[in-house]
């Protein structure tokens, strides 16, 4: 794999640590700007809204700009992000920390995606998105606890001072080691047939969403998401009053799940190298099952541990074909690219809701489980239909504008 890789998997890394460390930091935050809880709640929401708005609107004003100088933009704004975070004399700066910080997020994952396959041959090119976002995953492992501990040490400031500077690496890397003009739209062959890239003007960005194909990868998308993160957004409840386990127990038991995603990561990049959508199918499939039999059998210490292994394994085993799915079909269009992120992150909004819902109802926190199992079938269902489409010699075209 290309060194322009590593560079790119560090940017991953640094962006999904400033992601997840503040969960560990929050009380020391909230406490050292006199704010309560619920404010400092936003310094995690205000991202994720920022995550999903920048992912659109950051691809779409960079069009026409070349890639490797929009990802040095992109790792330059969160370094800038985390530096206004470091240094927050009050709150609403911190708050505009994270903003900043959260708007590269999108574009950086959907500008990247492109820009790691286009540095290998096209028969890698899930691999190669797999080792990029090998850097996302280490980071959902590592964030919480690294920033808990250099908290607790230094004060949750050095923990920003950190990220700044793995950012400050990252863009070096990315500047030196992704060679020039990778990543730019040119000819694709999606099914056999080889077609024009979409340009980069942005009215011809726009006309890739007038593909079915599009359309069904990013329903599956926030499907997959959605059914996944719906039962993980509750999943410390279901470990301490389902499964038995210590509040203590739970960093342990989310550091097992985020080993899953690592796993998963890469055996996904590899699967779907070979085939692509019956890899996809799969993934999802093991995923709903995965789900729903951890709902039966959460009272069980040990299988709750196996299990969440397991649903951290098949949920982020589709994520790598998921994306060079959504651009072979949409011919290198980055703002589809971008678009697959927000899809990401509305299915984790929409999964969260739900599995509420759920306890709310008095279902129980075991409850959010089997909401995510049932979404994740309709991904599966979604996925079976877009590779049986993409499969029928009768298709001439997915166009349907």
């Amino acid at each position: 794999m290309p060194s322009g890789l590593v560079a790119l998997a560090l940017g991953g890394f640094g962006i999904g640590l400033t992601e997840f460390l503040i969960a560990g930091l929050l009380p020391q935050v909230a406490s050292s700007f006199a704010v309560s809880e619920a404010a400092a709640g936003w310094l995690i929401s205000g991202y994720a809204l920022s995550v999903a708005v920048g992912a659109i609107a950051l691809t779409a004003a960079t069009a026409r700009l070349p890639r490797k100088a929009v990802l040095v933009g992109l790792v330059a704004l969160f370094v800038i992000g985390n530096l206004l975070s470091a240094l927050a004399p009050s709150y609403p700066v911190m708050l505009l920390g994270r903003i900043v910080a959260a708007l590269c997020h999108g574009s950086f994952f959907g500008i990247g995606s492109l820009v790691a396959r286009s540095l290998v041959a096209p028969e890698k090119k899930s691999r190669a998105v797999a080792v990029m976002f090998a850097g996302l995953t280490l980071a959902n492992v590592l964030g919480v606890p690294f920033g808990a501990l250099v908290g607790e040490r230094w004060g949750w400031r050095a923990a920003f001072w950190a990220v700044t500077a793995i950012g400050v690496l990252a863009l070096a890397g990315i500047a030196v080691l992704v060679p020039d003009g990778t990543g730019e739209t040119r000819p694709t062959t999606v099914s056999g047939r080889s077609e024009p890239a979409p340009g980069d003007g942005l009215r011809a960005q726009f006309r890739a969403f007038r593909s079915w194909q599009v359309w069904l990868t990013l329903t599956a998308t926030a499907l997959s998401y959605g059914g996944m993160f719906g039962a993980f957004s509750y999943i410390a409840y279901t470990f301490t009053e389902v499964s038995g386990f210590s509040p203590g127990d739970v960093a342990w038991l989310l550091m097992v799940y985020g080993v899953g995603l690592v796993v998963g990561n890469l055996v996904g990049g590899r699967a779907a190298d070979r085939d692509r959508d019956r890899a996809l199918v799969l993934a999802l499939l093991g995923l709903a099952v995965t789900l729903a039999v951890f709902g039966l059998l959460a009272e069980s210490a040990t299988a709750s541990v196996i299990l969440v292994f397991l649903m951290g394994l098949f949920g982020f085993a589709s994520v790598p074909g998921m994306i060079t799915r959504v651009t072979d079909f949409a011919h290198g269009a980055a703002l589809v690219a971008s678009a697959n992120v927000s899809a990401s992150n509305i299915g984790n909004a929409l999964g969260a809701w739900l599995g509420g819902l759920a306890i709310t109802a008095g279902l129980g926190y075991a409850s959010p489980l089997y909401v995510g199992a049932g979404i994740v079938l309709i991904s599966v269902v979604v996925m079976a239909v877009a590779a049986r489409q993409a499969r029928s010699p009768a298709q001439q075209t997915d166009r349907f504008m």
